[in-house]
């Protein structure tokens, strides 16, 4: 499980990110770079990385269901996740 001061740090990165997101679009459009580089360094969306939103785990990310490996499987076997069955041939 991750550190709780990690999972808030990327919380406020994304709440940094949707920010600021507007005025770095209209600065790109713009091609205005001096003023997009004073904006802060966590607005950046390429800084934010994809954690468990359960446990925090940082490796092993899941996309499509925003958690990491190891709480899909633990999910899937308990049979709380929708739609996924464990497999057998």
């Amino acid at each position: 499980m991750a550190k709780e001061s990690m999972k808030a740090r990327e919380r406020k990165r994304e709440r940094t990110v949707a920010i600021y997101a507007e005025r770095r679009k209209a600065l790109k459009e713009a091609g205005d770079y001096e003023a997009l580089q004073r904006l802060p360094k966590n607005a950046s969306p390429v800084r934010l990385h994809n954690r468990c939103k359960l446990t925090g785990r940082p490796k092993g990310y899941m996309r499509t269901f925003g958690i990491s490996r190891v709480t899909f499987r633990e999910m899937a076997n308990a049979g709380l996740i929708p739609g996924v069955r464990k497999a057998s041939w």
